[in-house]
């Protein structure tokens, strides 16, 4: 059995007309609800054995942040440059090619390609919005990574920061 928690990143600042868009860093309340999510996965006993982000600074900012309050060492955070803006098949692909000796993994990356992936994932349901720092638990029967297929997942839970008052 395999679980991945699709992450969208935490909300981003505008205010620097001159960054890229891959640069944008997160705002204040992305700063403030990374910590909150990653506090309310550790709750719910969320181990990680990798994370992986696409390389945009507030999606890989997203993850050092959820990764450091969830005690995963930096050098367990992986980097993949295709899951920025990331189609619905280029995630799946990278799903399929993780690490078979990890069975719990985080990946941080954008809508639409995010949003879309959780319901394409996950067999006859239907997450209507996936608000920055969303969190979709997918549990997937399967033995490897490789097996994974759309319709394949089972929606455990999703968690979005306004849940997270009181964390």
């Amino acid at each position: 059995m395999k679980e991945i928690l699709l992450i969208r990143h935490g909300k981003s600042d505008w205010d620097h007309p001159g960054l890229s868009d891959h640069d944008r860093p997160l705002n204040n309340r992305g700063r403030r609800d990374a910590p909150r999510m990653a506090a309310a996965l550790r709750e719910r006993g969320v181990v990680p054995g990798s994370i992986v982000t696409s390389t945009a600074n507030r999606a890989a900012t997203t993850a050092e942040v959820v990764a450091e309050g969830l005690d995963v060492p930096g050098e367990r955070i992986i980097r993949i440059p295709d899951l920025y803006l990331a189609s619905p098949r280029t995630i799946l692909r990278v799903i399929q090619g993780l690490d078979e000796s990890t069975d719990t993994v985080l990946l941080f990356g954008h809508n639409p390609g995010m949003h879309e992936t959780v319901n394409l994932l996950c067999e006859g349901g239907y997450v209507e919005e996936f608000p920055t720092l969303a969190v979709a638990w997918i549990e997937l029967p399967v033995e490897f990574w490789g097996e994974v297929e759309w319709g394949t997942g089972r929606l455990l839970e999703r968690l979005v920061p306004r849940q997270l008052d009181g964390i």
